[in-house]
């Protein structure tokens, strides 16, 4: 948040609106063919391009209204800066995602998952069950990384889609992280606005209920199209075939809950992750030891085999040979390199938002979109739209809620509007939009985090579409928009 504020550029420099859209126009053109061209692939490069080419164009335009390159280069350097945390956590969970795979933790929980779970109410429960996880301890990226990925797995053992799954688990963990006050995001929002944690989590009942209960009454919609008997046949083959290969039961689930004890307890999240990720290796050299020499390959002994095995699974991620091509894909995933193309992604993001902000252009952006605000319900709408865009231009949830939080809170006080309001409509749309964008730090660890295209989960990500609607109606109609204290008591009077 200090680099925000260290790069923002000085008072008496203020670009053009036209200025501001140039880059903004270009990296929206070239993102629209990256993905005509390129389709599925279009985060393996060609976005990455376009993020640079923007950036490019956006310090150009700075260089012209008298921004330096030495400026221009320090604000990257410092914007990279803000995406060191996430890269380590990234390269952290490619490593805990490889090693719970071998250990046979990712294959326990998906077997129990496929007992347990019905496929007509799958979708449903998937939202719930990471809701209720991600709610106790504040954290989407972990409940994604960790229950996300064997409901992942359950869904293609049972032929479901993975594209639905994925919405509903990002569905469910945003929405507990959202309301959980173990949550970064639902501190910094009161934070940035000036109101307290408990009165902010209250206001956000009001948007939050109703956005998680439609979107739970479409899943389990969607739920009632499942073709029951291939899933059945689906089921048994994955479950045999799981059980052929790994050893399962519920001392494989000690990693999970040893994670989770160490989330809700608010421990560093990197330590917290290695520390799930070693307890894993050990249970996987003490139970599967026959996957871990196939992946050694010839060796001269055991004991370089399991060295080599463990060594290339945290590096290069585990791989599954059991001659079932669904299951193989499945399993075969994880390691630090699988991390590689989105920590690309994220540098050149946090370039071009960096360059943007130093720049002055993206505040020149913020400042025009305040000259048509006229009304409660058009400071609402422009909040959501600026949080939204501040998800797209800068590629990073903190930013997205820190940046309007900032620039529209004078407006809500002249307004004599309670900063419950502001603290409620940033996460409505900054914290909820985040992983809707590719490339920005959340969209691209759940895409791959899930190994599912954040434009193919987007269309199901409902709680996270349906929430900014809601916070815009309820701006429009004026209903559960508090007055500020002052107000307030005078109208009780």
């Amino acid at each position: 948040m200090e680099i925000t504020e260290k790069n923002a550029p000085e008072e008496a420099f203020a670009p053009p609106v036209l200025h501001a859209l140039i880059p903004v126009v270009v990296l929206i053109s070239l993102l629209s063919f990256s993905v005509y061209l390129f389709g599925e692939d279009a985060s393996s490069g060609p976005n990455q391009i376009a993020l640079c080419m923007g950036a490019a164009v956006a310090a150009f335009i700075g260089y012209l209204n008298g921004q330096t390159w030495e400026q221009t280069e320090a604000s990257i350097v410092s914007g990279i800066t803000v995406a060191i945390k996430p890269i380590l956590i990234l390269f952290s969970v490619g490593v805990l995602i490889g090693s719970w795979i071998m250990a046979g933790t990712v294959p326990t929980m998906i077997y129990y998952s496929l007992l347990i779970l019905d496929p007509s109410i799958f979708y449903a429960a998937s939202c719930l069950i990471c809701g209720l996880i991600a709610l106790s301890i504040g954290s989407s990226w972990t409940v994604a990384g960790t229950i996300g990925i064997a409901l992942i797995g359950g869904a293609a053992g049972l032929g479901l889609s993975l594209e639905i799954t994925a919405g509903a688990i990002i569905s469910g963990a945003y929405f507990g992280d959202k309301m959980s006050p173990l949550s970064e995001t639902t501190n910094l929002a009161p934070a940035v606005a000036g109101t307290d944690l408990f009165s902010h989590i209250g206001h956000m009942v009001w948007t939050t209920t109703p956005a998680i209960i439609i979107a739970l009454i479409l899943y389990a919609l969607l739920g009632l199209n499942i073709n029951s008997n291939n899933s059945a046949e689906d089921l048994a083959i994955t479950m045999e075939l799981l059980s052929d290969n790994f050893v399962l039961g519920p001392l494989m689930l000690l990693p999970v809950i040893v994670l989770l004890v160490m989330a809700n307890k608010k421990l560093p999240p990197v330590p917290t992750i290695l520390t799930g990720a070693m307890l894993a290796v050990i249970l996987a050299l003490l139970f599967q030891r026959p996957v871990i020499m196939a992946l050694a390959g010839d060796t001269p002994n055991a004991f370089l085999g399991l060295f080599k095995g463990v060594w290339t699974t945290l590096f290069d991620g585990f791989a599954l040979y059991s001659g079932n091509e669904t299951l193989d894909d499945l399993m075969t995933r994880g390691g630090m390199s699988s991390m590689l193309n989105t920590v690309w992604l994220i540098l050149c993001a946090m370039i071009f938002g960096a360059v943007m902000d130093h720049t002055g252009l993206l505040r020149c952006l913020v400042s025009y979109a305040l000259s048509f605000v006229h009304s409660t319900g058009s400071l609402i709408a422009t909040t959501v739209a600026t949080c939204i865009g501040a998800n797209i231009i800068t590629s990073d949830q903190y930013i997205s809620v820190v940046l309007p939080g900032r620039m529209y809170k004078l407006e809500y006080e002249n307004r004599n509007l309670d900063m419950k309001n502001l603290s409620r409509t940033l996460e409505d749309a900054g914290t909820i939009t985040s992983p809707l964008v590719p490339w920005n730090t959340c969209g691209a660890y759940m895409s791959s985090t899930l190994g599912v295209a954040t434009f193919a989960y987007l269309p199901y990500c409902f709680f996270n579409l349906i929430c900014p609607v809601i916070a815009v109606i309820y701006g429009f109609m004026n209903f559960k928009i508090a007055p500020a204290p002052e107000q307030a008591a005078e109208i009780a009077v």
